[in-house]
């Protein structure tokens, strides 16, 4: 900005109409102060001011150096405004807070360079007129941004567990094994699923059904924050759910898996008050170099909790 700022006055030193570009400057510096709400401390703000007034030829002129002090007082009061989010009206804050400042500083101009009345009024009101299109502007911006953010969200996440779902385990899992397969680094997997669970949508409802599903997540995340929180819990499919250990060999999976099993199995899920008892199978493997692309890793942890369905359920088998 600073380059931008001196850039185009260098084209109007010493010229009487070297005020010519300020409104393009101040809407920089607005951008700079409020929107990326940058803080300059004012033992660089006021070298740099003096710096300016130099290099514009202005240092002699009293009207140059009231209007810089202004300059400086807008700035910290625009980094102030944008911190203070609690205003009810930020758009009526922002305008006010420019068009009294701007005011001010094109009153300056005015009594320096003598402009006509009609000059002082035109060039205010064209700042008010950017002021308030540069606000309208980075706001559609940050909508369209924040909108991109909950799309993305919903797509990355399961809504009934707010648990990460199947595309984001994908994404992950295609990063974690390029990257573990290129470094040669651990990367663990651990895959559940809920013994019987189609009985408990049978017997007592699908409602029933999705709390326990959604116990079953929230047991798990408490779990995992307690120990790592880079370890990833995703839902991959109706009652399976996987949990990525990144940087994790087989022994290192083992306490968080044996705590995650023993917090699970006879898990008793209140629905309207009846006590639903619950039991898990799990399969844990860990990434190998016969392992050619993340669905040959996927495929083995995946044998593995069947081997546990086949044998008895409500047991882990690692291989």
């Amino acid at each position: 900005m600073l380059i931008f700022i001196f850039s185009m006055q260098a084209t109007l030193v010493g010229t009487p109409i070297s005020w010519q570009f300020m409104n393009f400057q101040l809407i920089g510096l607005i951008f700079c102060a409020y929107f990326l709400n940058i803080k300059v401390p004012t033992y660089y703000f006021f070298p740099i001011m003096v710096l300016y007034m130099i290099f514009n030829g202005s240092i002699g002129y009293w009207e140059s150096w009231l209007h810089g002090i202004i300059l400086m007082i807008f700035y910290i009061s625009l980094n102030k405004l944008r911190r203070r989010q609690k205003y009810r009206h930020p758009f009526v804050c922002y305008m006010l807070m420019g068009t009294v400042f701007g005011g001010m500083l094109w009153l300056c101009m005015k009594i320096k360079f003598a402009l006509p009345m009609a000059t002082f009024f035109e060039e205010w009101f064209y700042l008010v007129i950017f002021e308030a299109l540069l606000f309208s502007y980075v706001g559609m911006i940050l909508r369209d941004s924040q909108l991109k953010i909950k799309l993305l969200q919903f797509a990355n996440h399961d809504a009934l567990t707010k648990t990460e779902n199947y595309a984001a385990y994908t994404a992950e899992i295609n990063n974690l094994f390029d990257s573990s397969s290129r470094n040669k680094l651990d990367l663990s997997m651990m895959m559940f699923d809920i013994d019987h669970f189609k009985q408990v949508n049978d017997t007592y409802g699908h409602l029933a059904g999705d709390k326990v599903l959604q116990h079953v997540a929230d047991v798990v995340h408490t779990v995992i924050n307690a120990n790592d929180p880079k370890v990833k819990l995703y839902r991959t499919g109706g009652e399976e759910f996987n949990v990525i250990f990144p940087g994790y060999d087989l022994d290192s999976t083992e306490p968080i898996v044996k705590e995650i099993f023993a917090a699970l199995n006879h898990l008793d899920v209140n629905i309207d008050g009846e006590d639903i008892s619950i039991t898990i199978s799990v399969g844990v493997s860990m990434i190998s170099k016969k392992d050619t692309e993340p669905n040959d890793f996927y495929t083995r942890v995946d044998s593995n909790l069947y081997r546990s369905k086949r044998n008895g359920r409500m047991r882990i088998t690692v291989a």
